[in-house]
Parts: C-alpha cells; structure tokens; sequence
C-alpha cells in the first residue's frame, strides 16, 4: 500500500480549544513542508506530509459554532465526515490570522532591485556544490542517456511501468533498441478532461528535435466527461463533438511514428503516459531535470521564460497550447544537455523564481485600491511585521493559492481570486478549479440578510435555552417530608450538579434539577426513572416544550457524532480522587488512550465525572460493560457512551454561567420575525452543507480539508 498522508489529533476536554497561531502552524505545514522554516504543528502531527494531494479551507462567512450547534442535524453530512473539532480562539482579525501576520515582503538576503537579467543572479562557482542539479548530475557536460529517468526513478514517479499492476492493459510504444547518446529526441505533451474513469485525454502534440509537430489531434473520451477543464486545456464539448479519433487510434499512430530508439521528452510526463495508456522505456521528464530542493518543482511555464526567454501560456489564450508546451519541454531538454549542468545552475533559478514573484506580489499591492469590503478593509490594515505571511510564502514556492467567495478575502494579489454572486456558483468554480490548486481557500456564505445583529441574539437564546432544557429533568413526585440530601446525593451520583430546586406548584412535590453535563442528565432519565429514591417510586423526564420535540433524535445524534466515537462517560468519582489515581484504576481497562477529568472552570476544582477515550470502539463498549456498577474507593460508578465532546462541554459551562445575558432584550422583541427567518435558515444551512459534501466528494485522496465557523469578530 501506498504511504497515506493522515493528521494525528487526540484532544480533549480543555485542550479541545486552538489559537489562531496554532491553526496558522497546521496550514504553513500542511502546505510548505519543511521548507521555509515550516515545522510540525505543536498541537498534531501530519504524518508523510510529502504525499498531501492539497489543502482546502472552506470558510462559513460570519457563521459560528453557535450556528453549528442550532442547526447541528441539518449539518447531517458536516458532523458525519469531520473527525477533528476545536474550538478556534477568538481573534480581532481573522483574514490577518489565517494568512499569517506582516506583509513585509522583501526577504532579507534577496538583493535590491533582482531581476531576471540581473547579474547578481549568477551564482559563484563555489556556492554550486550545493545546488540540487551539480548534486543530481555532477558539473561536466553529459549526453542525453545521462539524463533520462532509471527504471527505479520511473517508478518513483508515478511512471506506467511493463509488467507493474497499475499498468494492465497499457499499450508498450515498443520502443526497445539501446539509446545512445544521438539517439533522437520527441515532445510530447496531452490535455486532459475530467471523466468518470478519471482523466482521459481529449487533445495529444508530438513535435521532433527540430520542433516540427508530427501530431496534434483532439481525441474522444470514452466516458462521460464530468469536467473539461477548458480554462486549461482549450477544449470544449462543442470541438469534440465531430470528432472520431478514439485513445486506441492514437496509440496506433504514436507506435508507428516513433523509431525504435526514441526519447520522449516532457514536462511531468507521467501523468500524460497514464492518461495515453502506454508504456515508454526511455524518458526525459524537464520537472526533474531542473531538479529542486526537497522534491518541489518548477512550472513550465517558469522555466520556458527564465531558461529560454519564451512566453507560454499566456492568460490571453483559451487554455493551453499543448504543440507550444511540448516544443518548450523538448528546448529545456535540448538546452541543459547543450549546456551542462554547471551553466544551467549558474542561472539561480531559484532566485530568479523568488524575485518574479515577489515582484509580481509587489505590482499587484500597488495596483489594487480597496472596495470597502469587510475582508478587505481587514486586510488594508497595516499589521505587525512579525512573521512572514502565508501567501507570500506559498507565492515563494511557485504555489498561488485559489480563492472563491463572495468576499474579497485577499487583497494583496497572492490568490488567484474569483467572486461569484452565490454559493451555488462558488461550488461550481470549486469543482473545477480546486482539484487544480495546491492550496485553496472557499468562502460560502449565507447572506446578509441571515447574519443581522438581532437574528443572531435570538439564535444564542434559543440554543442557550435548549439546551438549558436538554440538561434539566424533572423527578417526582415525592412525600410531603422527603429526605432532599438522599435526592441530591443519588442524582449526584449521575454527575455534576449546577442547581437542585424544588417544584411547590404540584399536588406532590417534585425536584428540578439542572447538570453541568449532558451525559449526566441522560444518565438520570435513563436510569433512575422508575427507581425508587427517597423512599418514593419517582417518574424522571426532561421539560415538555415544543423546542424539546426532537430531543430524543438530537441525543441519539450526538450519540453517533464520530468526535463521540470509542469516548465513554463515567460518573459518580470521589472529589478527592486526582487523575493520578484514576489513570490507575482505569489501567487494567483494554485500549484505554486518554482521560479527561474535567474541572470547574472558575474555581478550577474537579468534578465528580470523567472521559475516557478508547483507541477501538469495540474496546469502550467492553469498558462500560465492566464499569457500570464498580465501585471504586466506595463510590459506584455509573457510565454511558459521551454525547459532547471538549469543546462543547466548555461552551455549555460559558452559556450556564452567561445568564442568558447576551441580546435578551432584542430576543423578545424580534421572537416573531426570528421565527419565519429561522424556517427560511434551515433551508439555507441544509444546501450549505449539501455543497460542502458535493465539494468534500471532488476532492483527491490525501487532501486536508478545514471547515471555519469564524464568528462575528
């Protein structure tokens, strides 16, 4: 099997809350590698970072984990996919946090004034050893049979491969004669579509050493095609509707065309032999050619104008010219093995590449004037130069980060960026262009409409108030003189108690009780309805309202959240019991990862519960089975699986605590116009998390995705 990329995140309780700074340290990773000084985050762990397809921010505009959690089953596909969920600190300027602080963008060893035909690029001989090309290839001139690509490099690479499983049913150019150094050199280069197969090819250029092109036919895929990519490769449905030639038939053709001894030259042309379905033993691959540090590559487009002084791919043109970039392959070939490697490294690509972008970054500061968006306005703040931005360095590795969205997220010029006018059209663009970004960033929001000051009051009251509700049941009736510590001390037993009230407004009396806890409220109305407590056979229920309705489905959700997966809740502790002492107890328990003993948070002391988390599922199954009942230190210990995780058991502690104070003189005033704008929400937020899913099943394998709930500030 191939090494997947996967994040390592094992948080809970208090540490389920990450900085801006924190998030910051993920994405520089996720996204950079080692390079420019790019650690692993403190906080997790990517594991083969190297093999990360890309990295997807999708960002919910103005929306917070307050809307999360009020519309939390109408983001059915959200919570079901998300393994991972913190609580992101505040921050006064997100934009600025999310890209990372300072737009100084002139790095300090870069000369003044760099430029491409500046003499200051040539490099002197002594700071060649440790060019990556003097490195691959040595300093001497070589003839081409140095440069093509082992067998154990094409494999590495991706390459079709004879007699490899991934390359069954492949077509061999059967091009098998020893090469030699005057062995003849051919361009190839394809465009592609998205299909349901996968990427097929819809268009192939051939070109000889002279550059003339032998071929350059479109093709017809053989399965539907999902995405044409014409932005990029030029073709549309429209050119290949009357066309006939199918992949066999150019296979045919490129067979008889290419001599025996033949080197195919090509920029990454792994992925143009896959799409063609044919194996080629002798190749040339410019990507690697012009080798880099750290496995990262220079574009051809790059590499055609610094090496060869040629402009590709121009931003006029619809798509790209595949004769142009074959030609342009097959010249940077012809150059280094003309050359050598010695005066290919003097050209300090590298540098060149730092200077065009960061005076592309430069132009495009100065061009832009603000527009009074939000995001924008942010971003004209003159922020602290105190590390270097995100983008900038993203720009620096020739990566330029996709941006959609209805805002103007970046005003610097470091993104591709694209506004659309609805959420639909973003995800459109999302589906197309993501797959072809390293690094994006989505922005879907709800409107302006559904983000009023007083539509967001009313929401915090209604969650606040739900769940108020979710954590307080109702026990009785009891006997006139019944005994309150017994009642305490056995609903105690369930967990941390916030209030215990008598009800007088019954014939008999009854207890209110409201928990810290979720799980501690359940645990009662689950095993203490129809127990008998205090001397009386009592009835255990939460409030009958109409926001209580779906109660039942909610917790059951909670219940299957895959942040509750392998986490149980155990009630009933000792407040004099430490974590010590309970890492103890539960260590004959089989799997056992992580204990969390929450504390009260203003007064710091523990309460008389506990989280455990299991490495498999199967193993917190057999863990409650064990714990219900045991007693431990004399107090028996109750237990059910976790219904909120860290970050939503802090919330709920901050709400208990709040009073309801925020809004509640808007909430009462504008209850009518909330209700009828909340029906028309939900509709919103259930497409909201239909796009996302759409958007999340596009993406390729290893791809980091982060959704953000940025809140208001």
């Amino acid at each position: 099997q191939e090494k997947s990329c996967h994040l390592s995140a094992a948080l809970l309780g208090e540490d389920s809350e990450i900085s801006q700074d924190q998030l910051y340290e993920l994405l520089k990773y996720a996204a950079l590698g080692k390079c420019h000084n790019a650690a692993q985050p403190s906080w997790c762990h990517i594991y083969h970072q190297s093999h990360l397809a890309g990295v997807v921010v999708v960002v919910l505009h103005e929306m917070s984990q307050l809307h999360f959690y009020r519309f939390y089953l109408q983001f059915k596909h959200l919570r079901k996919v998300f393994r991972h969920r913190f609580t992101l600190a505040p921050s006064a300027n997100f934009p600025i946090s999310l890209y990372g602080e300072g737009t100084n963008l002139k790095p300090q060893n870069t000369p003044q004034g760099l430029t491409s035909t500046s003499s200051e690029c040539i490099t002197k001989s002594s700071d060649l050893q440790c060019d990556p090309i003097i490195r691959r290839y040595g300093g001497k001139k070589q003839g081409l049979t140095s440069y093509t690509l082992t067998l154990e490099e094409q494999k590495k690479n991706g390459y079709p491969i004879e007699g490899s499983p991934r390359s069954k049913g492949y077509i061999s150019t059967e091009c098998d004669q020893q090469r030699t150094d005057s062995s003849p050199l051919f361009g190839l280069d394809c465009e592609m579509c998205l299909t349901a197969k996968g990427n097929e090819v819809t268009r192939v250029s051939l070109v000889d050493a002279q550059g003339q092109c032998l071929l350059n036919e479109l093709v017809k895929p053989e399965s539907r095609v999902v995405n044409y990519f014409t932005r990029f490769s030029g073709v549309t449905k429209k050119m290949l509707l009357p066309v006939k030639t199918r992949l066999s038939d150019i296979q045919t053709r490129l067979k008889k065309m290419l001599p025996h001894d033949a080197v195919l030259v090509g920029h990454s042309l792994n992925f143009d032999l896959q799409a063609l379905e044919m194996i080629h033993p002798s190749v040339i691959d410019t990507s690697l050619l012009f080798a880099r540090n750290e496995g990262r590559k220079f574009k051809l487009k790059f590499l055609a104008k610094a090496v060869l002084g040629k402009e590709i791919q121009c931003e006029q043109k619809l798509g790209h010219d595949p004769t142009e970039d074959a030609r342009a392959a097959l010249e940077l070939a012809q150059f280094f093995i003309k050359q050598g490697p010695t005066k290919v490294a003097e050209l300090n690509l590298e540098m060149l590449l730092t200077a065009e972008k960061l005076a592309e970054v430069s132009q495009n500061k100065a061009a832009l004037q603000p527009k009074g968006c939000g995001f924008q306005e942010q971003l004209n703040e003159p922020p602290p130069l105190s590390k270097p931005c995100f983008l900038d360095c993203l720009q620096v590795t020739g990566q330029k980060p996709l941006l959609l969205g209805r805002q103007g997220l970046d005003s610097s010029g470091l993104c591709q960026s694209n506004l659309s006018t609805s959420n639909k059209q973003i995800l459109q663009r999302a589906l197309e262009d993501v797959p072809l970004s390293k690094f994006s960033i989505i922005q879907f929001s709800l409107g302006p409409e559904y983000l009023a000051s007083h539509l967001h009051a009313g929401l915090y009251e209604k969650v606040r108030s739900k769940l108020t509700d979710m954590l307080t049941i109702y026990a009785g009736p009891f006997e006139e003189n019944f005994c309150m510590k017994s009642v305490k001390k056995e609903f105690g037993r369930c967990g941390p108690i916030q209030s215990l009230t008598v009800v007088t407004e019954t014939f008999q009396p009854y207890v209110c009780i409201q928990y810290e806890v979720l799980e501690a409220a359940q645990l009662a109305v689950e095993s203490l309805n129809g127990a008998e407590v205090a001397g009386s056979c009592i009835k255990v229920q939460r409030p009958v309202t109409a926001a209580m309705l779906d109660c039942n489905v909610l917790i059951k959700e909670l219940e299957q959240d895959v942040e509750n997966e392998g986490v149980i809740y155990v009630a009933g502790l000792k407040n004099s019991l430490t974590e010590t002492d309970l890492q103890e107890e539960f260590s004959q328990l089989k799997d056992l990862e992580t204990l969390f003993l929450p504390k009260d948070l203003q007064s710091g002391k523990h309460r008389n519960c506990c989280f455990l988390k299991f490495q498999k599922t199967q193993s917190a199954v057999d863990a409650l089975e064990a714990i219900n009942g045991w007693t431990m230190k004399g107090s028996e210990l109750r237990s059910r699986n976790a219904l909120a995780p860290g970050h939503l058991w802090r919330w709920i502690w901050q709400m208990n605590h709040s009073n309801g104070k925020q809004g509640k003189h808007i909430f009462y005033e504008k209850m009518e116009q909330l209700s009828d704008s909340e029906q028309e929400l939900r509709k919103k937020v259930k497409k909201l998390d239909h796009h996302i899913k759409k958007l999340y099943r596009s993406l390729q394998n290893n791809t980091l995705c982060i959704v953000l709930f940025p809140g208001v500030n």
